[in-house]
């Protein structure tokens, strides 16, 4: 079936307007409820999270109210880390997670992704099965089988326990001072104190949430106000997360902002001398950066790329057995550890190489030279399709005719957002913006 609801991650737009309603989110609720409770008997349960978004308390309360009402249990966690629910889902044997978040966008949004009981985001067949439920009849429970919802107090200490355990044994962070900005969201609490419980002298940055600044001037998607704190602060690293904290940006200690690509070339070249990289192989999407992959080539090892998501990167993964991989703007998915992407133990992966190595930030995050990367976004209106227009289509053909054996050249839909991501890489300058510019004017020009 064409799927209208799910997206790249989940069920995501702008809060009370279609899909995310409460009356969507109250059938979602049910749908998964129906899902996951398809044996008929008692005792099922889902564990929720959020983020910090005004619009998480009528989400959780939709949910938990279509969850209910097919006999499910549900487990309020409050506002954690997405990489919480994934783990919290599996340690607490609980038949599926649920977060409630819009991860990087602006407050107004929000999303609901779904964990399966293995710690894991739902496959596209599973979401596919559950939108249909959610387009027909959904049965309720009988009275005596109405669920129950509970609060769990401790879950961001499950976490912080599980994520402090990943760093080194015997190793600390005393005498770093560390810049963490949380983007005023999931992670606004738990990662300050891990890293301070670890050593760090830390400095908090999007620690005050007030339901609409997440993601506002701040985090992973905006990490220049944390680049200045660490300049400011004399830091010797800085942190960036975004609005769920399962994606990270670093800062060395002169200001420089190193992107996912950059920390998964690190973490591949560290794991493959330890013998830790499974099969020698790296999993990345089409957006990361051909010096990443040139830097795998040169060692001997492979990069496996994938279509943008990182639950497709997870889901190459567990077929070839990988546990490595991740995604340009900031997931690192390290599934010895985790089974999403998790900002705060990348972040503390970071660290340790730095205590291991003897070395300062700035000798870590440029691992390889980027080749020139050029993305344009352009918002489009909603129903509308650019990429089908002819002018649309010739003006690609000929950016790929000017680019071949010289570049790359990728267009693609956003599954988040009614936006075309219009990326090309080239060594030259002039050519690159050439292409990107051709393309982006005809897609203004029919969107």
């Amino acid at each position: 079936m064409t799927r209208k609801l799910f997206g790249t991650d989940g069920v995501r737009g702008t809060a009370n307007t279609w899909p995310m309603t409460a009356e969507i989110a109250l059938r979602i609720g049910a749908a998964a409820g129906r899902y996951f409770r398809n044996d008929g008997s008692n005792g099922h349960r889902v564990v929720i999270g959020k983020d910090t978004r005004l619009s998480g308390y009528m989400f959780e309360n939709a949910l938990v109210a279509g969850l209910t009402s097919t006999g499910m249990n549900a487990l309020l966690l409050g506002p954690v880390p997405t990489p919480a629910v994934g783990l919290l889902t599996h340690s607490m044997r609980a038949d599926v997670g649920i977060m409630i978040s819009a991860s990087h966008n602006p407050h107004h949004d929000n999303g609901i992704k779904f964990f399966g009981p293995d710690g894991f985001k739902l496959s596209d067949e599973a979401e596919a099965e559950i939108e249909a439920i959610v387009a027909g009849e959904i049965e309720p429970a009988k009275l005596a089988n109405i669920g129950r919802a509970k609060r769990v107090d401790d879950g961001r200490f499950r976490y912080a326990e599980r994520v402090k355990a990943t760093f080194p044994q015997g190793r600390r962070l005393d005498g770093l001072k560390v810049v963490i900005d949380c983007a005023n969201g999931a992670a606004y609490r738990v990662a300050p104190e891990v890293l301070w419980e670890l050593g760090a002298t830390v400095i908090p940055v999007g620690v005050s949430p007030d339901g609409t600044n997440i993601n506002q001037n701040c985090g992973s998607t905006a990490p220049r106000h944390a680049a200045a704190r660490v300049l400011e602060e004399g830091a010797d690293l800085g942190i960036c997360l975004d609005g769920d904290a399962d994606r990270v940006m670093i800062i060395d200690e002169t200001g420089q902002i190193a992107d996912g690509d950059q920390l998964m070339a690190l973490m591949a070249g560290r794991w493959a001398a330890e013998d830790r990289l499974r099969g020698g192989t790296l999993v990345a999407t089409v957006m990361s950066n051909l010096g990443l992959e040139r830097f795998m080539t040169a060692r001997g090892l492979t990069l496996e790329r994938t279509q943008v998501g990182d639950r497709y990167v997870v889901e190459a993964m567990r077929r070839g057995g990988w546990n490595l991989g991740g995604e340009q703007s900031g997931h690192i998915v390290m599934t010895d550890y985790a089974t999403t992407g998790d900002g705060l133990l990348a972040g503390l992966q970071f660290l340790a190489a730095m205590i291991e190595t003897g070395k300062p930030a700035s000798a870590l995050v440029r691992q390889f030279e980027r080749v020139p990367q050029l993305l344009q976004n352009v918002r489009y209106a909603p129903g509308q399709d650019p990429l089908d227009a002819a002018s649309v289509k010739t003006a690609i053909s000929e950016a790929e005719g000017l680019l071949n054996g010289k570049g790359r050249l990728l267009i693609r839909r956003s599954g988040t957002e009614p936006l075309i991501r219009v990326m090309a890489e080239c060594e030259d300058d002039a050519l690159l913006a050439q292409v990107v510019e051709g393309i982006v004017a005809e897609v203004q020009a029919v969107a």
